[in-house]
This record gives structure tokens, C-alpha cells and sequence, in this order.
């Protein structure tokens, strides 16, 4: 028989709001009913519970950067990008540590920025609409959750473009567009993408394409840290990329927080996995979401539109991912960082 632990004077987020003190019950894997009988009582004193935290763009290298995510709360992530297929294989799965979705390789052309990637195998490069459809089915094969694409230029053409988002979508798999320029942008909103990742340096973007991003029910990815990074390291307006998000979250485009996060050698712009959520977190609510809507960016919100319905939430049946941390993020969205405990369906991890 599994553990069954009841968390009692504990303050959960609900999506919303911060509960008064209550009882949740953990049954295993996952929450229990309340009417379940615990073997074992542990008394928060009036801490609050956060679902566990989703990072919604990251890159794996190694099982360490699970033990990293997880040490802060981040019991979720979606990898944009991990290469050999069997890295990523090897990482999914693995008990008391972060639990991974990927995509393997994001597909981009001859001749673009990410081509250059000394380790990029020769499958990544799309050179014509011809080689997309493979491109898909071998990802699909591969067990990719969703599909990844470069928009930029030099890189995939529009046509090209549109052929992967196409032959995804008639898989029935979500397509996330890497886009740092407006014109990366715009290629992939004319593909009809579902999530954007990254948010343009290079302008802000019109009212006319915000609501073209609304029409077209897309998601924003805008990885803030990374692209802090990249305008201090090389070029680049951080400010437009923030008057970007600010406008898309006025206009009800979903934002979720994602960090980009990897630790590759000569990238623009190297994010530590796991701590880099919480800089997220506190760059958005500078963009002028609510600590709620921040809390919900990074919980509920990617479980949502990644199709992760097992999660995201404090309710019976769901996975027991959850956070406890010693103040209320509401209040002050740093207090996210003050972690006491995290459970990764049901296990309590060991922090150090």
C-alpha cells in the first residue's frame, strides 16, 4: 500500500487566491480524497502549497540539470530542443526528479544561425517543403511530444515553414516556433503556429499582429531571462521585447513562463536551470501580469495548453507535484523562492 500523508494547516493556491489553512492529502502518486486516513502527519504551520512549477522552455544536457530544476519546485518541464534522441529517452521518466516533454530536434534549414551548432546532426536541416513531412514522421517515431521550428531568416522559407506546421497538425501534434525578430515572427503566425517562443528584440510588436496572435489562439513563450541576456551579452531592446509582453498579456493572449534555460557551450546566453524560473516569474509580473496570473503562467496555465491534464492543480487525482514554500507569492512573487519541501508525484525530494 502507497503512503498516505496529510500536509494540514497548509495554505494552498487555488488558481486564484490563497486558502485559509486546511488538509491535503497525499495518496502515493498522486492527491488523495480528504476523507482518506494518513499514515503520517506533517504540520506546515500555516505554509502555502503551489502546484508544482511548470518551466515551459528549457534544454536538457544531463540528468543533473533534473536534480537542478527540481531543488527549486520546477517539477515540470518542456524541453525545446535535446539532442541524440537517446539523451532525451535516457532523461524521461526518472523517479524523484523533474519530469520532462520534448520535442528532439527543432527543425531549421542550410545556411541559418542555428546550422552553425557544431553537435547538430544533419536531420535537424529542412532545406525544402519536400523534406518536412520526413522531418515529422522521424520526430514522431523519435516519441516527441510536440514539434519544434526555427523561424528566421536565413532559415526555413515560408513555404517550408508551413509544410511542418501542416503535416504536425494533421498528426495531431502542437508546434512551438522559436522567433527572436519581428519578421521571425510573422513567418511563423502566417504557418499558424500554436505557441511562439521567445519575444523580439527588434521591435515591438504591432496591434495588428497581437491580434492576429489572438485570432489565431496562439500561446507566448517569451523566455524574458534568456532574452535580458542576449540584448546585455550581444544586441538587442529588452525593453521592446517587455512592452511586447506587456501588450499581448493586455490583449488575453496566454502567456506561460519559460526560461530557455541550458548550459551549452557558446550559447548567447547561458540560463541556469531551476532558479531561472523564479527570475521569470518576477519579470513577468514587471510586465504587468498580477503574481496570480504569474502563478497560473507557470502552473496551470502549460499544463493547460501542453495537454498535461494530470497536473498543474491541487485537487484529488491529480499528480501530487507540489511546492511548499514559507510566504505568500501573491503578496511578493519572490516568495516563490522560498522553498521548504517539493514533492514530485508523491516523493518528497532531498534538498540540499
Amino acid at each position: 500500500m502507497p503512503p498516505i500523508t496529510a500536509l494540514t494547516n497548509v495554505r494552498v493556491f487555488d488558481g486564484h487566491t490563497i486558502s485559509d489553512p486546511s488538509t491535503v492529502i497525499l495518496d502515493g502518486e498522486v492527491i488523495g480524497r480528504p476523507d482518506l486516513t494518513p499514515t503520517k502527519v506533517i504540520d506546515t504551520q500555516g505554509a502555502i502549497l503551489l502546484p508544482g512549477l511548470i518551466d515551459a522552455h528549457i534544454h536538457l544536457h544531463g540528468i543533473g540539470d533534473l536534480a537542478r530544476m527540481a531543488q527549486y519546485g520546477v517539477t515540470t518541464a518542456l524541453d525545446m530542443g535535446t539532442w541524440p534522441h537517446e539523451r532525451l529517452k535516457s532523461l524521461r521518466g526518472q523517479k524523484g526528479m523533474t519530469d520532462i516533454r520534448g520535442c528532439g530536434l527543432a527543425a531549421t534549414a542550410p545556411g541559418s544561425v542555428h546550422s552553425r551548432i557544431p553537435t547538430l546532426p544533419r536531420e535537424a536541416l529542412v532545406a525544402n517543403a519536400a523534406e518536412a513531412e520526413q522531418f515529422v514522421l522521424d520526430r514522431l517515431a523519435e516519441g516527441a511530444d510536440y514539434i519544434k521550428v526555427v523561424a528566421d531568416v536565413p532559415g526555413p522559407d515560408q513555404v517550408t515553414l508551413d509544410a511542418l506546421v501542416a503535416t504536425a497538425h494533421r498528426h495531431g501534434k502542437r508546434v512551438i516556433a522559436h522567433a527572436v525578430s519581428l519578421v521571425a515572427t510573422r513567418m511563423a503566425q502566417a504557418a499558424q503556429v500554436d505557441f511562439i517562443t521567445h519575444a523580439p528584440l527588434d521591435g515591438v510588436m504591432s496591434a495588428e499582429e497581437i491580434q492576429q496572435m489572438v485570432a489565431g489562439k496562439r500561446v507566448s513563450i517569451p523566455t524574458l531571462i534568456m532574452m535580458k541576456g542576449v540584448a546585455q551579452k550581444l544586441k538587442g531592446d529588452f525593453g521592446a521585447a517587455c512592452k511586447t509582453v506587456s501588450a499581448l498579456h493586455s490583449a488575453g493572449v496566454p502567456v506561460l513562463a519559460g526560461t530557455d534555460a541550458n548550459n551549452a557551450p557558446g550559447v548567447p546566453a547561458a540560463v541556469p536551470h531551476g532558479v531561472a524560473l523564479h527570475d521569470e516569474l518576477e519579470l513577468l509580473v514587471a510586465c504587468g501580469l498580477s503574481t496570480a496570473e504569474v502563478l497560473r503562467a507557470a502552473t496551470c496555465l502549460p499544463a493547460e495548453y501542453f495537454g498535461l491534464h494530470d497536473r498543474g492543480v491541487i485537487r484529488p487525482g491529480y499528480r501530487a507535484d507540489l511546492v511548499l514554500i514559507a510566504e505568500d507569492p501573491i503578496q511578493d512573487i519572490k516568495a516563490t523562492r522560498l522553498i521548504q519541501r517539493v514533492w514530485i508525484a508523491g516523493q518528497e525530494i532531498t534538498r540540499t
